[in-house]
């Protein structure tokens, strides 16, 4: 599965001005960032709740932006009541840097 979804990333690439599409990134970096330290954060205190949110949350920025392995990571977070893993925390936030580099791409 690619990073990205083309024909969602790739349309927003080609739909919007620039300087949208650019803040587009911008806002979705500043989330990701919040939000995998957050589902981080959860994994350590063993927070099931508060792992599914934020990995509830990640799941549905990665699909506004056609990120589908961040997307498809994410919602393995959100599935069952299962202890919340650190690994799978740092899986998400592996997928999350490759969501990016992929969308600062598309601004080239």
């Amino acid at each position: 599965m690619p990073v990205l979804d083309p024909s969602i990333a790739g349309q927003l690439a080609e739909d919007l001005p620039r300087e949208d599409f650019l803040r587009i990134i911008r806002t979705f970096h500043e989330d990701l960032g919040r939000l995998t330290q957050d589902l981080a954060t959860a994994a350590q205190r063993n927070d099931i709740r508060g792992f599914q949110h934020a990995a509830h949350s990640l799941a549905g920025a990665a699909a506004a932006v056609g990120a589908q392995r961040l997307e498809a990571s994410a919602r393995l977070g959100m599935a069952g009541a299962q202890p919340p893993s650190v690994a799978l925390a740092g899986q998400i936030a592996t997928e999350a840097r490759a969501a990016l580099a992929a969308l600062a791409a598309l601004t080239a």
